[in-house]
């Protein structure tokens, strides 16, 4: 379970996004910078549940919408410019590879 692409990438994508958003002006730590971490962290766990149920199909539509909410705040973030161009790219085609796992994961699991 633990080494499927999807816990990998999820982990990367925290370990690039915790120090990331931890450096945010004071104003956005408490509030663009505790959603997203605690949004992509919701998403990890979700993941990780649905890794030990036969039949995850309903954690997983969960994680898709935290995926889906973490879209949305990153988006803020560049547009407040909290975060430059080439990060707000590098962390799109990072949550871009992560939807794409969760969906097959989720078909599969129908």
């Amino acid at each position: 379970m633990n080494e499927s692409p999807i816990f990998t990438r999820t982990y990367d994508l925290l370990r690039w996004l915790i120090p990331v958003t931890v450096k945010f002006p004071r104003q956005q730590r408490f509030v663009l910078a505790q959603a997203i971490q605690q949004t992509a962290l919701t998403f990890q766990g979700q993941l990780i549940e649905a890794g030990n149920f036969r039949n995850p199909g309903a954690v997983l539509q969960q994680a898709n919408i935290n995926l889906t909410k973490l879209r949305s705040y990153l988006r803020l973030c560049h547009d407040f410019d909290l975060l430059s161009t080439g990060q707000y790219e590098h962390v799109s085609r990072m949550v871009d590879e992560i939807g794409r796992l969760l969906g097959g994961w989720i078909k599969t699991a129908k």
